[in-house]
Formats: structure tokens, C-alpha cells, sequence
């Protein structure tokens, strides 16, 4: 391993910013402690956690079925 590496001719990955994006949600305190505990048992960080649930949600077209009663 080098002691010094010279980045000046370096670049930016382009496709970084396609991989994720940042959004702003807002969770109920118990949803935030029940994914910080699960992360915590599975050694995953909890956004981390978040992510790939609702990533599982997406790709098996999971719906929440609510029904409003009157």
C-alpha cells in the first residue's frame, strides 16, 4: 500500500447520484424504534433496514389493504 495516492486526475462516479435518492418521510416514533431495534439484531443500519423492506414491498407489487369503515 502506497503512503500517498494522487487523486488530481481522479473523477466523480456519474452514476452515483442513480443509485439512491434522498426524500424526506415522516415516521411514527414506534415505527423508527421498532426498525432501529430489527437493525440493531441484525447488525444492518436501520435506514438501511427501511430501505430494503420497502424495496421487497415494490418488487412484489405488495399492497396495504385498507378498508374505511363508516
Amino acid at each position: 500500500m502506497r503512503k500517498n495516492y494522487d487523486f488530481s486526475k481522479a473523477r466523480r462516479n456519474p452514476y452515483a447520484r442513480q443509485l439512491k435518492k434522498q426524500v424526506t418521510i415522516r415516521l411514527d416514533g414506534t415505527t423508527i424504534s421498532y426498525f432501529k431495534t430489527l437493525a440493531k439484531e441484525v447488525g444492518v443500519p436501520y435506514q438501511t433496514l427501511i430501505n430494503l423492506y420497502l424495496g421487497d414491498c415494490a418488487s412484489s407489487r405488495r399492497r396495504l389493504n385498507m378498508r374505511w369503515v363508516s
